[in-house]
């Protein structure tokens, strides 16, 4: 395929990360010549999702040093006398201090079948350090290989005459055949295996009659293609830059959402609902009648506190958590506020940037469900590929396991004009986007990187039992010691297709201070309990049973300003890898930014095309862009108890 390759193009963008997706496929649709490569095996970069066996894979990359460079000179040759080369790094740096611990007995009578097994002894730790680590997990074979095909989904075809509806929210379950491509080998996903009245595990699920609720480590394995673990956690707010994109662009037809049901709050070493919307505050039975009014009257000027700037002009320079103080609210209702709906910290934000937050939240509220959030199913990694998708729907080309060795540069204009590859094809390219991870350390030698810190948990049960078992959660837990960082847990449930059944898969983020283990542990041990012969007996366990946990620190590079980077050409263009917000503004925003430098005069990812504008003029497709058209799509299907949700107050309009 690589000598195949055009030898020329107008966008060369390297990474398959959440803004070089976004980019690639503003590019390609306003008509540029896209070349996509990535030296991984899977699309998503650090915004990617992985199955179990799929993470353990990723685990062995990353924690063996198996990835050196073959210093070749064949590309340093085709550097010509008025040229030099600006070297890329082979080595992604971007994961540290990961640690992995597992819980769940090992049924030592159970074949183990799926690829990435760790074998463990009872009640002992999988790995203290990632050299450990390193030697316990096991690199599946190419048959068995990780998610690295765009994953196709079934569609609903909307009405044109509204935008809105073109988001997919699936209230229940997803119905009908899912196909998910796993490199060259396809698994299919039946309604009849999703579905269950009961997200326990039964006798029949287990084969261990006596023992009831146990979930053993060779289960795991075995349902590991149950699992979509992602690398970075994050929500889309229902009226945030990112849904905006999707329906603008009409790439939401390639993805489904699940509303988050629940905001939760911990307090006083308990996990209990936020009331948020109007219906909640009403109904909840953790508020007197009079807080219940306090909070509606606070949150109401909130959502148009620019009209009263007396309110709060005098106290811009204290922080949200003093000015909650001066608004006579209980301290009940100052913690809802501040943690649960602001989602910041007693000295983490000032009176502006509190009340943006709130008002953020209260916007969101009510245009797809009773929360200001949703999450995509299958996991957060989809939402690059739905956008690499509709960057080859225009004709880009797409390339992974496709190294680059170095940019060339011309020393006389002191720009950027091709690239080689791999095989030492030379492409010439007039505009070049380069995910952060790629640069050497020649490059980055001036940049700071703050760090997040992320951990991943399999539970059997969730935080706060309900009636329903079906429970999407997000929960802030404060940093208990001055300079430590609140931590943001996000619940998923079965039913968003990112767990196997009877488990629950929980994502723990926070800037980092320390280690991902030394920051997020203590959460972790106020949340859970391990997971133990002698807890399994007992059914009356206070607190979920941890099954399976993974701690790591990822690079932030978000705030790094492209000055910190040494000697790089003015159409070298940097994209910055996940940052620690819950949202993905910064993504889009960085995105629309660079593509406005390549294409200044072109719309930001329009609508597609009405086929029966498109006209056929030789090789070259001229479209006219139809602002509420969608592309056909052969065999989609639509998903019985999935529903098409807009703003009513929108539609109607």
């Amino acid at each position: 395929m690589a000598d195949n390759l055009p030898s020329e193009f107008d966008v060369i963008v390297i990474g398959t990360g959440l803004p070089e997706s976004i980019i690639a496929a503003a590019c390609s649709r306003s008509g540029q010549r896209v070349l996509h490569v990535d030296s991984r095996s899977y699309y998503g970069g650090n915004w990617a999702s992985f199955s179990f066996s799929g993470i353990l894979s990723w685990l062995k990359e990353y924690q063996e040093n198996s990835d050196v460079v073959n210093e070749s000179p064949a590309w340093q040759e085709q550097i010509l006398e008025n040229e030099e080369a600006i070297a890329l790094s082979r080595k992604d740096k971007t994961i540290q201090h990961v640690e992995v611990f597992c819980y769940a007995s090992q049924d030592l009578h159970e074949d183990v079948e799926e690829a990435g097994a760790l074998q463990k002894n009872h009640a002992s730790v999988i790995s203290g350090s990632p050299t450990e680590t390193a030697h316990s997990a096991y690199l599946p074979s190419e048959d068995e290989s990780l998610c690295t095909g765009s994953c196709e989904m079934p569609t609903e075809q909307t009405p044109s005459s509204d935008l809105e509806t073109a988001l997919e929210i699936n209230d229940v379950g997803v119905t009908g055949e899912k196909e998910k491509h796993y490199d060259d080998k396809t698994c299919v996903k039946s309604a009849s295996e999703e579905e269950t009245s009961e997200n326990v595990p039964t006798a029949e699920d287990t084969a261990l009659p006596p023992k009831k609720n146990r979930i053993t480590y060779s289960q795991i394995i075995k349902e590991g293609r149950r699992f979509n673990i992602d690398l970075v956690s994050k929500l889309l707010y229902s009226r945030g830059l990112l849904i905006d994109l999707l329906i603008k662009s009409n790439v939401s037809r390639y993805a489904e959402f699940k509303n988050i049901t629940r905001i939760l709050a911990f307090r006083e070493g308990r996990v209990e609902q936020v009331p948020c919307s109007r219906a909640d505050v009403f109904n909840s039975k953790q508020l007197t009648m009079v807080e219940k009014r306090m909070l509606m009257k606070f949150l109401t000027f909130c959502m148009e506190y620019e009209k009263h700037p007396d309110e709060y002009k005098a106290y811009e320079e204290i922080t949200f958590s003093e000015y909650l103080k001066t608004q006579k609210l209980t301290p009940n209702l100052r913690y809802f506020v501040l943690h649960s709906i602001a989602m910041t910290s007693e000295t983490a934000c000032n009176t502006i940037d509190g009340l943006k937050a709130t008002k953020n939240f209260l916007r969101c509220l009510g245009r797809y469900g009773n929360t200001p959030f949703l999450f995509p199913l299958y996991g957060q990694g989809e939402l690059p590929q739905c956008f690499c998708r509709m960057c080859a729907v225009f004709g880009g080309i797409y390339c992974l396991r496709h190294s680059v060795q170095c940019l060339v540069v011309d020393k006389e204009s002191r720009k950027c004009k091709a690239i080689i590859d791999q095989f030492g094809q030379r492409i010439i390219s007039k505009h070049f986007l380069v995910e952060d991870s790629y640069f050497s350390e020649n490059t980055c030698s001036h940049v700071q990187y703050r760090q997040i810190s992320r951990s991943v948990l399999i539970t059997d049960r969730s935080v706060l039992k309900m009636d329903s078992d079906q429970q999407i959660s997000i929960l802030t837990v404060p940093g208990e010691e001055p300079g430590t960082f609140a931590v943001r847990v996000i619940e998923l449930c079965p039913s968003t297709m990112t767990c196997m059944k009877g488990t629950y898969l929980v994502h723990l983020t926070c800037t980092s201070s320390k280690t991902a283990r030394e920051d997020l542990e203590p959460v972790v041990q106020k949340l859970f309990t391990p997971y133990t012969e002698t807890e399994i007996e007992n059914e009356e366990v206070e607190k979920p049973r941890l099954l399976w946990a993974l701690y790591f620190n990822m690079r932030d590079s978000s705030d790094v300003s492209r000055n910190s980077y040494n000697d790089l050409p003015s159409n070298v263009y940097v994209c910055s890898g996940p940052d620690c917000g819950l949202g993905n503004d910064n993504a889009v925003k960085q995105a629309e930014t660079l593509f406005q430098l390549i294409c200044p005069n072109e719309d930001f990812c329009p609508p597609p095309p009405n086929p029966e504008d498109i006209i056929i003029d030789g090789d070259s497709l001229q479209s006219e862009a139809s602002e509420f058209s969608v592309l056909p799509e052969a065999n989609s299907e639509t998903p019985k108890e999935s529903t098409s949700l807009g703003n009513p107050e929108e539609a109607s309009q």
